[in-house]
C-alpha cells in the first residue's frame, strides 16, 4: 500500500474527464463524459421500489459498503412520492413542469460505467413505484426497451406483492420482445440473507423455477443475492461477462499465461469494481465461491486504503503451501496469480506479470490486433 502519483495519473487517463454524479450519490462515484469511439451496452436495471436496486447498484459501482447503503434514499422520483407532493401521477408531472424539469429525466437515473477501454455500461437504473412502472410500458415504451443489452430484474425475496412483482416482470419482458428480443434477461432474487439459512436453496429453487417459466419464450439467469456477503459480486460478474465483446480471446491469452509462468490459477479483476472478468485454473480449488470473497475483501481493503489517502497497488500473500500475488496488470484491470512451486521466487513471478502488461493492453481495446501470447 503506498501512495502513487502514476497510479492515479493512469487512472485519470482511462476514466477521462468526469461528469456530474446521479442525485444521491457521492461526489466521484459514477458517470463519465464518453469519448465517440466507446462501445455502449444499455443495461436496464428494474424491480419494484424497495427491492434494492439502488443499494446493489452502488455498492458494486460507487464504492459504497453494505451498513453504509442505509442511507440511501430510493430513486429521484420514489423519494417525491415518499415526501407525498404528488398525490396523482398527473400532479406530480404538473409540479415537476412548474419547476421547469423534464419527466423523462427523473424516474430513470443514468449512469455510464468504464469496462476494459471502449466498453462502457450505460446502466438505467429505474425507479420502481407503481406509477412510474405504469408509465415504463406506455408513454415511455420504447425509449426504455429499445437497444437494451441486458435486463437485470431484482426480486425482492420478502415481497408482498409477488403477483405484482410478476406482473411487472411479465410485462418487461413484452417490451423487450418487441423492442430489443436479443437481450439477455437476468433475474436477481435478492435479499436472502432475510430468508432462514436451511430454507433458502428451497425458496431460491422455486423462484427460479416460476421465473424461467414465465419467461418463455425467453430464457433467463437467475441468482440469488445479498449486500452482506459475496453473492452480489457473483451475480454482477457473470452479467459483466456477458457483455465483454472479447472475451474468448482474452481466456486463451489468460489460459496460455498461466501455463507460461506455471501458475494453478490466474484472475483477472476490472479495476474499479474488482469484478472477476476471467480467470484460468490448472488445479481443482476446494472453494467455489473464492472469486466473489477475494473481490469484496480487496475491495474493502481499497476503500480502506482510501480513506487513509492511500492507494491500492499491489499485495503478495505467501505460506508453505502457496503464494499469491495481486498486483495492477492493465489500465483497466488487476491480476491475481497463485503459485504453488515453492521453488519459484517472487521476482520472478513480478517480471512475469510486468512482461505480460503490454500485451493484455491490447487485448483489451475492442478495436485492436487479435493476438495470441505464444507459449515459447
Amino acid at each position: 500500500m503506498e501512495d502513487s502519483d502514476s497510479e492515479k495519473k493512469m487512472e485519470k487517463e482511462n476514466l477521462g474527464p468526469r461528469m456530474d454524479p446521479p442525485m444521491g450519490e457521492p461526489e466521484g462515484s459514477l458517470g463519465w463524459v464518453l469519448p465517440n469511439t466507446a462501445m455502449k451496452k444499455k443495461v436496464l436495471l428494474m424491480g419494484k421500489s424497495g427491492s434494492g436496486k439502488t443499494s446493489m447498484r452502488s455498492i458494486i459501482f460507487a464504492n459504497y459498503i453494505a451498513r453504509d447503503t442505509r442511507r440511501l434514499g430510493a430513486t429521484i422520483l420514489d423519494r417525491l412520492h415518499s415526501l407525498q407532493i404528488n398525490s396523482t401521477f398527473h400532479s406530480t408531472l404538473a409540479l415537476l413542469n412548474s419547476m421547469g424539469l423534464c419527466f423523462a429525466y427523473f424516474d430513470v437515473e443514468h449512469s455510464h460505467v468504464r469496462f476494459l477501454g471502449n466498453l462502457v455500461l450505460n446502466l438505467w437504473d429505474c425507479g420502481g413505484q407503481d406509477t412510474f412502472m405504469e408509465n415504463y410500458f406506455t408513454s415511455q415504451r420504447d425509449n426504455i426497451f429499445r437497444n437494451v443489452e441486458v435486463l437485470i430484474y431484482v426480486f425482492d425475496v420478502e415481497s408482498r406483492e409477488l403477483e405484482k412483482d410478476m406482473h411487472y416482470y411479465q410485462s418487461c419482458l413484452e417490451a423487450i420482445l418487441q423492442n430489443s428480443p436479443d437481450a439477455k434477461i437476468f433475474c436477481l432474487v435478492h435479499k436472502m440473507d432475510l430468508v432462514q439459512e436451511d430454507q433458502r436453496d428451497l425458496i431460491f429453487k422455486e423462484r427460479e423455477e416460476d421465473l424461467r417459466r414465465l419467461s418463455r419464450p425467453l430464457e433467463c439467469s437467475c441468482f440469488r443475492t445479498s449486500i452482506w456477503d459475496e453473492t452480489l459480486y457473483k451475480a454482477w460478474s457473470s452479467i459483466v461477462y456477458q457483455l465483454i465483446p472479447n472475451v474468448q480471446q482474452l481466456e486463451m491469452n489468460l489460459r496460455n499465461f498461466a501455463e507460461i509462468i506455471e501458475a494453478d490459477e490466474v484472475l483477472l479483476f476490472e479495476r474499479a469494481t474488482f469484478l472477476v472478468i476471467s480467470h484460468y485454473q490448472c488445479k481443482e480449488q476446494r472453494d467455489a465461491h473464492r472469486f466473489e470473497k477475494i473481490s469484496n475483501i480487496i475491495k474493502q481493503f481499497k476503500l480502506s486504503c482510501s480513506k487513509l489517502a492511500a492507494s491500492f497497488q499491489s499485495m503478495e500473500v505467501r505460506n508453505s503451501n502457496f503464494a499469491a500475488f495481486i498486483d495492477i496488470f492493465t489500465s483497466n484491470t488487476y491480476v491475481m496469480v497463485v503459485m504453488s512451486d515453492p521453488s519459484i521466487p517472487s521476482a520472478a513471478t513480478l517480471i512475469n506479470i510486468r512482461n505480460a502488461r503490454k500485451h493484455f493492453e491490447k487485448l483489451e481495446r475492442v478495436d485492436g490486433p487479435k493476438q495470441c501470447l505464444l507459449m515459447h
